[in-house]
């Protein structure tokens, strides 16, 4: 008998992932009586009780697994802890807030045929507010210029994995994970399949601009150096425009010499190559500050509890 493995980060959740793990387990009954199914659900640092919600979830059910951190390292640091922990051979990843509904989990399981590793979920219509909508397209773009994401590809929260891309996904230790990038540098097999996704019932979206921010310096500096390229580039190009802008002067004062020397310019000119070099260096301070990090083995996350049915303790 095949096993499934739900991974559901939870943060700040406490009204709400009751109902989306009760949904669930309606699923698990009606839709997967073939499938032997284990549910781990992460508590990232929440603020409120979502780790007394989620233990005592895991009390009453023997397949559920509750876990704790010491603090918030971050939804994608989340789903990490639960990959470790999953043991299924399929793997399936959705949100603590119901918008990915787990009644379509079946979907994405019936579309992981054997020329697939992983199935993302697309949205039919998004509802998720415009700040979300717009990070999401920001993360598509750089995960598309970045790191090779084709472009027909859509790349969600809610997707199903082979259990094999999974052990794959776990050999990465360093303190900044970034699920896509670890998903597109393990296999080019990866599809979308269509799903509905629902309104937020309770609360709001838990992502900021200073998460949103912090996820794409995760994509850009952890999986690809093609930022650094691109500030080569810009370096030649500048030096270029700087070397025919000093022929331009030159030929326009011998041939025009009662014409002044434009100060302005120069001025201008001087800031744009400073603020270049500026942002240079801190691209690169971005970098070697990271390896600096990863070399000191900062923990990619740090569990306090994990607590499981007292039947199988």
């Amino acid at each position: 008998m095949q096993k499934i493995s739900f991974v559901i980060p939870c943060y700040n959740s406490e009204k709400y992932v009751s109902n989306t793990v009760e949904k669930l387990e309606q699923v698990i009954e009606k839709q997967l009586k073939e499938y032997e199914t284990e549910v781990i659900l992460v508590n990232d640092g929440s603020k409120d009780n979502t780790f007394r919600t989620i233990e005592q979830i895991a009390s009453k059910n023997n397949h559920v697994t509750a876990i704790d951190f010491t603090r918030n390292f971050g939804q994608h640091s989340a789903i990490m802890a639960g990959l470790n922990q999953s043991n299924g051979d399929i793997i399936i990843c959705l949100d603590d807030d119901g918008q990915t509904p787990p009644e379509e989990v079946t979907k994405l399981i019936d579309a992981l045929d054997e020329n697939t590793d992983v199935v993302y979920a697309k949205y039919e219509e998004k509802k998720h507010n415009t700040f979300r909508n717009f990070g999401s397209i920001v993360n598509s773009m750089m995960a598309q210029v970045l790191l090779n994401k084709p472009k027909d590809l859509y790349i969600s929260s809610f997707f199903a994995m082979r259990s094999y891309i999974k052990d794959e996904i776990i050999t990465y230790r360093n303190p900044y994970p970034y699920m896509e990038g670890l998903v597109l540098r393990a296999t080019n097999k990866i599809k979308n399949v269509t799903v509905n996704h629902k309104e937020r019932e309770v609360g709001k979206s838990q992502y900021t601009i200073k998460k949103l921010f912090s996820l794409w310096v995760n994509g850009f500096t952890n999986f690809s150096v093609k930022p650094l390229r691109i500030a080569i580039f810009f370096s030649v190009l500048f030096i270029v425009i700087g070397i025919i802008a000093t022929i331009a002067l030159v030929i326009n004062k011998i041939m025009n010499p009662a014409v002044p020397m434009g100060w302005t310019s120069m001025i201008i000119l001087l800031l744009i190559i400073g603020a270049v070099i500026t942002f240079i260096l801190g691209l690169i301070g971005e970098y070697v500050g990271r390896i600096y990090i990863s070399i000191n083995n900062n923990p990619q996350y740090v569990i306090r509890k994990v607590v499981k049915n007292e039947k199988e303790s």
